[in-house]
Parts: C-alpha cells; structure tokens; sequence
C-alpha cells in the first residue's frame, strides 16, 4: 500500500503546509467518496444527505438562505439544491404564514423515509472509528483552528456565518 503522507512530500518541495493541506484535502475527498459510494445507491448526494438531515433535526422551518449559511454553499446553488430534491420530492417548499415573500423548506414524508435511510452513515463510521476519544478531540480542535481562520482569511464576519433567523 502507498504511503500517502510520505508520497505528498516528494512533490511539495519542502513547504509543510502545503504538505499538510494536501493531506487534509486528501482525506476529506476520500471519506467523501466513501459516502458518496454509499448514497449512490439511493439516488442521493452527500450534499443532499446533509440537507435532509438538517431539516430533519430542526426545530424550525429554514429558509434556503439559512440552509446555505449553514453548509457554506452560495444562495443560488442552494436554490438549485432545494429545487432538484422538490422534484425527486425529498422537500417542499412552503410562503412562510407570518412573511409572505419568505419561503420555508419542509421536508416530505419520502424525504424523513431517505434521511432514515441516510443516517446510518457506515462508511463514516468506520473511518472515524479508526480514531480514539483523544484524536477525535485533537482532531476537532484543529480543525475548529482551521475553519476560524480561513473564516478570518476569507474575510467572512459575523454577518456571513450561520446565524438564527
């Protein structure tokens, strides 16, 4: 078996954190790949995957932006999203009662049937499971470092991070 950690050096020059981005990349496309594998069988995404349990285990009614916010993803990509799982008929989308010109996302009853269906998520588990209590908190807490500072690298304040609405 390659030895993907020492393989990414002789390419990098020498640059650590560059090493360790390809690295980071590396392991995020392959247990996304995993996923994906295993939702393919389901005529799913992970990215749809990721919704439906979203709105699943809110105890709101989200809007498209809101969902957006919270999975890093642009408005309009959302909105594609949102209207690709309505029609596979995973989602409905509701005039919020109190805000007419505001759409809430629902999900449907085959929506909660797919999400069920989802959320055993072996793949995942057997990856993470690799990992003790003290690596998954390192690891938590090094990836928390990484996401705050691309947030302060790209610029994105309190106004842009996923906030109630």
């Amino acid at each position: 078996m390659v030895d993907f950690v020492d393989a990414v050096k002789q390419f990098t020059e020498g640059d650590e954190d560059y090493d360790l981005w390809i690295l980071l990349t590396r392991a995020r496309n392959l247990v996304f790949r995993a996923r994906e594998l295993e939702l393919l069988r389901y005529g799913l995404t992970p990215e749809q995957a990721l919704i439906l349990c979203i709105i699943h285990n809110s105890e709101e009614k989200l809007t498209p932006a809101r969902i957006a916010r919270l999975i890093l993803r642009k408005p309009h990509t959302m909105s594609a999203m949102i209207e690709r799982m309505e029609e596979k008929g995973l989602l409905v989308k509701n005039t919020d009662p109190k805000r007419k010109n505001m759409i809430r996302i629902g999900i449907t009853e085959k929506g909660k049937q797919a999400y069920e269906i989802t959320s055993k998520r072996g793949p995942i588990h057997r990856i993470m499971g690799a990992l003790s209590e003290n690596e998954r908190d390192d690891l938590r807490k090094t990836l928390g470092t990484i996401i705050n500072k691309s947030v302060d690298e790209l610029g994105m304040g309190r106004d842009n991070l996923p906030s109630s609405e």
